[in-house]
């Protein structure tokens, strides 16, 4: 089974659905773009899968979403662990006020590890894999807010990471980046995607065909095509897919 699993996905805020009956399997190992005009239901749809959608007022959602075999929607499923399992991304970087080095080290830390050596080895390697460390290794216990917009999303992904999350869930990750911060960021992602499930929700269809290897086309809150990335950039079933991916809508 894979990873992530949807079926029967609503969503309404008060009188307003703003999704629609989304079912949907997301691969392992694959980089899952979500596309689609704005107001469609991508965040909404992406801030179901780790029940951010919670701190809404007012939304209400049916159906289920499983991770690992578990409808993360029950009642009493257990936050925490959802938490330490799907990581996210926002469009702007997320630092906590504290030094680089205690950006990287504070999930482990809320996690229960305690021992500086260990400590320091996680963000170490964290840092490296998003190839952040040779940058800041002068000034790790300097403030996060002082690195570059760029930097303080990569900082982001490595704390992400630290907490050896099995989802990272992106969303628009690199809007507020220049170009060459953007790009890095996405050559990461292609690096990630060995170990990790990403979904990943763009507004840039030149983003969405560099990265995608599975494609989502949502539509005024429904789920209107899925498939490989490959199959739904050259032949897409449906006209609405279609109109988007020429520019008719959007």
């Amino acid at each position: 089974m894979p990873r992530i699993v949807v079926r029967n996905l609503s969503v309404y805020y008060g009188s307003h659905q703003a999704l629609r009956d989304v079912s949907v399997e997301i691969p392992d190992g694959q980089i899952t773009v979500v596309l689609g005009p704005s107001g469609c239901g991508k965040t909404t749809f992406l801030r179901c899968l780790n029940r951010l959608i919670d701190l809404t007022e007012g939304a209400k959602v049916t159906g289920e979403v499983f991770l690992d075999g578990e409808n993360i929607l029950a009642k009493d499923a257990d936050l925490l662990r959802l938490r330490q399992k799907v990581g996210m991304l926002t469009q702007k970087p997320q630092v906590f006020p504290m030094s680089i080095y205690e950006n990287v080290a504070f999930g482990a830390w809320l996690k229960g590890l305690r021992d500086k050596k260990a400590l320091d080895e996680l963000v170490r390697q964290c840092l490296q894999r998003v190839h952040l460390l040779e940058e800041v290794r002068d000034r790790l216990f300097a403030p996060a807010f002082q690195l570059s917009v760029g930097q303080q999303q990569r900082l982001c992904l490595a704390r992400a990471l630290a907490v050896e999350p099995e989802v990272l869930l992106c969303d628009e990750p690199t809007s507020a980046l220049d170009p060459l911060s953007a790009q890095k960021v996405e050559e990461l992602f292609r690096e990630l995607k060995e170990r990790y499930t990403i979904v990943l929700v763009t507004h840039s269809l030149r983003q969405a065909k560099r990265l995608a290897d599975y494609v989502l086309f949502f539509y005024m809150g429904e789920l209107v095509e899925h498939g490989p990335a490959q199959q739904v950039f050259s032949e897409p079933r449906e006209e609405r897919t279609r109109a988007f991916l020429t520019g008719v809508i959007g």
